[in-house]
């Protein structure tokens, strides 16, 4: 499901990934750990296609048997909508529209129809239990009511890969334990891959597998 190879990026004269070489199965759940600073964050950025290895090595990044690094912007905006999901720490919901909405936006992108879009998007919000909030705006959910929006706005397309920066890590500890056991839910009704870099060492010890990452590069696969 996802491959990379040889995985170098400079931010000028800082080497911020260093040779960084990995294999993720379907379905697996895994989790980044690692002091700030180490290269996480850099790493799941590339491989949900917001930014790009640095090209003086011969890097692979492959994603659902395709050579990500090889598409065009405009390739690579339409992978990213079709086949992978973003959670991330702040829910970035989009204050003016209800929860049903904020779901239903990366459907929109993908020029879903706006009756299949809120189908999907009512299916969703009733899996999380949010049904009754569909109408509501983010200032008026809690913490985890907008974090779960969130998931559902990423499961909206049924993308194979889902990536998450720090999910849990706006949310108070009750919040934090529900969503984590919601990502291992979700990987048995809908079988996603799951990257998930977090500082949370309980949600980390929960993956199928816990990668140490130290100064750009991966050290302790587990």
């Amino acid at each position: 499901m996802i491959e990379v190879k040889n995985l170098h990026k400079y931010y000028e004269d800082l080497h911020v990934l260093n040779d960084v070489n990995l294999t993720i199965e379907k379905g697996e759940i895994v989790s980044v750990v690692g002091a700030s600073g180490a290269g996480k964050t850099t790493l799941l950025q590339i491989l949900g296609t917001l930014d790009t290895p640095s090209k003086k090595h011969n890097c692979v990044v492959k994603l659902n048997d395709t050579e990500v690094n090889k598409l065009s912007k405009k390739e690579l905006a339409k992978f990213r909508n079709q086949h992978i999901g973003f959670i991330f720490q702040f829910h970035q919901l989009l204050p003016e529209f209800t929860a049903l909405e904020n779901i239903c936006i990366p459907a929109f992108i993908h020029q879903t129809s706006k009756e299949q879009a809120e189908k999907r998007a009512l299916e969703l919000l009733d899996f999380l239990g949010l049904s009754h909030r569909k109408d509501h705006k983010p200032g008026q959910l809690s913490g985890g009511e907008q974090q779960r929006v969130a998931v559902a706005r990423a499961l909206i397309n049924n993308p194979e890969i889902i990536l998450a920066d720090e999910p849990s890590g706006n949310l108070d500890s009750e919040s934090a334990e529900n969503l984590h056991q919601l990502f291992f839910k979700l990987r048995e009704e809908f079988g996603q891959t799951f990257v998930i870099v977090t500082h949370n060492q309980e949600l980390a010890n929960m993956a199928d597998r816990k990668l140490v990452m130290v100064d750009g590069s991966i050290k302790s696969p587990q």
